[in-house]
């Protein structure tokens, strides 16, 4: 039984032996090289590049206070459509003690000339009846008494502006109403009812009540890259994608090319803006992420070939054409000129006809097929 059990043993170890000389013996055999062939064709051709960059309105206008105070009130929200002059919100001054107190000491005196050219005109008018004065001297007086009238007028109106930020006399043209200066839809108001806000003067730039846009009139500003913006003229058609809006396009036209690179990540890029075409019914809102899609250069009916095929050697181009059939097959290699290249395709202009067949990369064969 011992005896059986060791044959058995060495005939295993005899066939894993061979086994495996057969296995390295058959890796070890070159292998048959396969290539793809591919059949010259007559199509067109188009280089295009994608440029990344967003949607803002051309115009958005930042309104603004005339008069530093707090927020009393607001008529709009942000979406609201307004026309110009239309009221967004209402300040509350909060008078400045200096300005206030010059405001009031104006009244007073103001008040003290007043009844001081009350007297004196009321002096020289029975001077007058009695014809003890001249008429010249009874016009200055009544001159000098309704200049007193008009300075406690503006005195009073002067008053009220510092301590409430609007007359009796300028009530419709109040600074407290803070009005749109354009025409369009509120993006953005960045304040709220008891919000301080300041004028803008020298030392700052005021405080944004809000943001007002046409959307009617939308731009797409994006970069593109040195070695492309030499290909770029205005007036230059180009496809506009949002992909937040199930991948909406729009038409679009170039009408700004910065002239001034700015780096961006090692790089150096140039600005673009496009005049974009709105649809009817279409709705986009500012600051959407947007692709713009333009035509470098094309070509018409050209002969082309997947540019996987061709063979890059210094300043030229090879190709190999398939000779014969079978196992009579052989490769000559052409010299060819290209033209227009897509990443994909590119033009043949020299060297090759549509009758011949060239050979293209390594059929990389698949491990787990076999």
């Amino acid at each position: 039984m011992k005896r059986y059990s060791k044959l058995i043993i060495a005939a295993i170890i005899a066939l894993i032996f061979i086994g495996t000389f057969v296995f390295l013996w058959q890796k070890s055999q070159p292998k048959e090289v396969v290539y793809n062939e591919f059949t010259p064709k007559m199509e067109d051709i188009q280089k295009t590049t994608i440029i990344t960059g967003k949607i803002e309105p051309r115009n958005e206008v930042n309104v603004k206070p005339q008069i530093s105070g707090i927020i009393s009130e607001l008529y709009k929200e942000p979406g609201d459509y307004v026309n110009t002059g239309d009221v967004i919100a209402k300040v509350k001054v909060i008078p400045d003690m200096n300005q206030l107190s010059s405001a009031e000491m104006r009244v007073r005196l103001a008040e003290i000339n007043l009844k001081q050219s009350e007297t004196d005109f009321q002096r020289v008018e029975n001077l007058y009846n009695q014809k003890l004065v001249s008429a010249d001297e009874h016009d200055k007086s009544k001159l000098a008494l309704n200049q007193a009238k008009h300075e406690l007028s503006a005195a009073q109106d002067a008053l009220q502006v510092v301590r409430d930020g609007v007359s009796k006399s300028n009530a419709k043209a109040s600074s407290t109403l803070i009005r749109s200066t354009i025409s369009g839809v509120i993006l953005d108001i960045p304040v709220k009812v008891g919000n301080s806000v300041i004028l803008s003067n020298t030392f700052n730039d005021g405080t944004t009540i809000a943001s007002v846009a046409n959307m009617n009139d939308l731009i797409f500003r994006g970069n593109i890259d040195e070695t492309e913006v030499g290909q770029l003229v205005s007036g230059m058609n180009m496809k506009i994608t949002i992909g937040a809006l199930q991948d909406l396009k729009f038409d679009a036209s170039l009408e700004y090319i910065s002239p001034k690179a700015v780096e961006s990540n090692g790089a150096n890029q140039f600005e673009i803006k496009a005049a974009v075409k709105l649809s009817e019914g279409g709705k986009i809102r500012s600051g959407y992420s947007a692709n713009a899609e333009i035509v470098l250069a094309s070509a018409q009916k050209v002969l082309t070939i997947p540019e996987s095929s061709i063979e890059f050697s210094g300043d030229s181009t090879f190709v190999y054409i398939v000779k014969g059939d079978g196992k009579e097959k052989t490769y000559e290699r052409t010299q060819v000129t290209t033209g227009l290249s897509d990443g994909v395709n590119i033009e043949i202009k020299k060297g090759l006809t549509a009758k011949d067949k060239v050979r293209g990369p390594e059929v990389i064969a698949d491990e787990d097929n076999k």
